[in-house]
Parts: C-alpha cells; structure tokens; sequence
C-alpha cells in the first residue's frame, strides 16, 4: 500500500474545502485551506 494515500486525499479535502469557501464568498478560509493544501503537499512530496 502507497504511503502517501492518506496525505494525497488530505489535500484533496483541503483543496475541496478551499472551493467551497470560495463560493460562499469567505476569502479568509478559502485562503487558509488552499495554504493548508499547500503545506500538506510541500511536506509530503
């Protein structure tokens, strides 16, 4: 089993969520979770 199954769907949920902000219009979450994907992503790969 790949290790990096778990962090790759986190980021996926981190980018998902990131959308969803976006489109409520909250510009600060949106921010912080695409930052969070961002993080995840650096850290794993």
């Amino acid at each position: 089993m790949n290790p990096k199954i778990f962090p790759s769907m986190l980021i996926a949920l981190d980018v998902a969520a990131g959308v969803v902000y976006a489109v409520a219009g909250d510009w600060r979450r949106s921010i912080y979770w695409f930052a969070a994907a961002v993080l995840t992503a650096t850290v794993t790969y």
